[in-house]
C-alpha cells in the first residue's frame, strides 16, 4: 500500500530556506505523480507543486514561482520541495501527495485529484 512521509518543516525567519522531503512506500515512484500542498489556518488547502515523469514534467502555484524547486530521486523513492527566500505567508502545513500516472508528464495542482497523501510537515516562517 502506498504510503507517504514528510519530513524537513520547523521554524525558519522571513528570506531563509527549507528542503522538505517525502518519502514514499509501497511501490516506486515511475509510474505515479507527486505533488505538493499546503494549508495556512482559516484557509483551504491549495496545491504548491507537483512533479512526474517521463523528462521531469514541473508545475508551480504563482505564488511560489521562482522561490520553490521540485525534484525527485526515483532511487531514493523521495520527492523533494526545496523552498527558498520563504515570506511569512509561507507559513503552513504541508503535505504530498500522489496518485498513479494516467499518461506520461501528467501532473496537477488539483486537490481532488490525489488519492494518497501523507501526514503534512509544519512549516513556520516568522522572525
Amino acid at each position: 500500500q502506498l504510503q507517504l512521509a514528510e519530513s524537513g518543516g520547523g521554524l525558519v525567519q522571513p528570506g531563509g530556506s527549507l528542503r522538505l522531503s517525502c518519502v514514499v512506500s509501497g511501490v516506486t515512484l515511475d509510474n505515479y505523480f507527486i505533488g505538493w500542498f499546503r494549508q495556512a489556518p482559516g484557509k483551504e488547502r491549495e496545491g504548491v507543486s507537483c512533479i512526474s515523469d517521463p523528462h521531469i514534467t514541473t508545475y508551480y502555484a504563482d505564488s511560489v514561482k521562482g522561490r520553490f524547486i521540485i525534484s525527485k530521486d526515483n532511487a531514493k523513492n523521495t520527492v523533494y520541495l526545496q523552498m527558498n527566500s520563504l515570506k511569512p505567508e509561507d507559513t503552513a502545513l504541508y503535505y504530498c501527495a500522489a496518485d498513479w500516472r494516467p499518461f506520461p508528464g501528467f501532473c496537477t495542482l488539483v486537490r481532488g485529484r490525489y488519492a494518497f497523501w501523507g501526514q503534512g510537515t509544519e512549516i513556520t516562517v516568522s522572525s
